[in-house]
């Protein structure tokens, strides 16, 4: 009997696979790193062996699997599984969903991976009793995902929700320079590292100095601990992508209407506390006053495993539409 799920969530920097049970709860995991400089034929085959090590260890086969949810952090036709544009694996037109058919005779289904985020907070945080909703994940760039009336957009090409692209200006001015600059290249985890390492060097009081001339990366738990240090290098910078994600955050209600914004993704995860009470204070700055009456915050309680749920969502979904 076809009991289980695998979901798995395909990122720039991790593979994370999942085995899921018919009672909707993981029961068994793998991780390991993607290899982006080998090629999409590389990337999918350390799919199919995550996925075939959980099978392994579990003791089933291919037999026991009623389908495969894939979330890509690109743009992707869900139904015929191709990869528009997926640039932290660069890759670009790759049918993903043919490549892993050489693998596994099962059914295969291919999302966004933050709406496939989306999908997973809808169903198990608010038991799809949500009707207008905007999903947000803050990590190394910039993903949102649309619901509207209780149902996922995905726009008339699949690009729907891609507002870390969209051009953002602090300054209200237009210039060349200006032009250039976008929601991820102003608020995501990239830019404020970037934005602390061009202060370091003459910041020794910061808690971060000491990346300053070396090859180490600051990473989300650097960021936290300065955070706990009142590192007021790093609360600046902290403080300015909070501001600008909830101007950006407020013209989107204004325009759209939502009723629940749910934050997710690194930053969110570990400078929480920090930064959602600046993005709300600009977001309400920044919305009109009626639709900025209704809104609801929260933060996903799923964290990392929301694309991971997402999956049984986007299973029952293509399930449902095939019956």
């Amino acid at each position: 009997m076809k009991d289980y799920l695998i979901s798995v969530d395909l990122g720039g920097t991790k593979i994370l696979s999942a085995l899921i049970d018919k009672n909707n709860s993981i029961i068994h995991r793998d991780k390991r790193t993607t290899v982006i400089s080998e090629g999409e034929e590389k990337i999918v085959k350390d799919i199919a062996y995550s996925i075939q090590d959980i099978l392994t260890a579990q003791n089933l086969t291919s037999d026991d699997i009623k389908g495969i949810s894939l979330g890509v952090p690109g743009t992707v036709n869900p139904h015929t599984g191709v990869i528009g544009n997926a640039p932290n694996l660069g890759v670009t037109n790759f049918n993903i969903k043919e490549a892993l058919r050489q693998y596994f005779n099962i059914p295969i289904y291919i999302e966004n991976d933050v709406n496939l985020g989306a999908l997973g907070i809808k169903k198990f945080e608010y038991h799809n009793q949500v009707a207008n909703m905007l999903v947000i994940f803050i990590g190394t760039g910039i993903g949102g995902a649309l619901i509207f009336d209780g149902k996922l957009y995905r726009g008339s090409s699949f690009f729907a929700g891609e507002i870390g692209h969209m051009k953002v200006n602090p300054s209200g001015k237009l210039s060349s320079k200006s032009q250039s600059l976008t929601f991820e290249g102003l608020a995501s985890r990239t830019a404020i590292v970037n934005n602390i390492l061009s202060e370091l060097k003459n910041n020794k009081k910061s808690e971060l100095y000491s990346f300053h001339d070396s090859n180490k990366k600051i990473k989300s738990k650097d960021l936290s601990n300065a955070l706990s240090k009142k590192d007021k290098l790093v609360i600046k910078h902290i403080h300015r992508a909070g501001k600008v994600t909830g101007t950006v955050l407020g013209s989107l209600v204004t325009l759209l209407n939502f009723d629940t914004i749910v934050l997710g993704g690194g930053v969110m995860e570990a400078m929480g506390s920090e930064i959602l009470p600046v993005i709300e204070k600009s977001f309400y700055k920044a919305v009109l006053k009626e639709p900025g009456e209704t809104i609801k915050f929260a933060t996903t309680v799923l964290g990392d495993d929301a694309a991971l749920y997402g999956g049984i969502a986007l299973e029952e979904e293509f399930r449902a539409s095939q019956s």
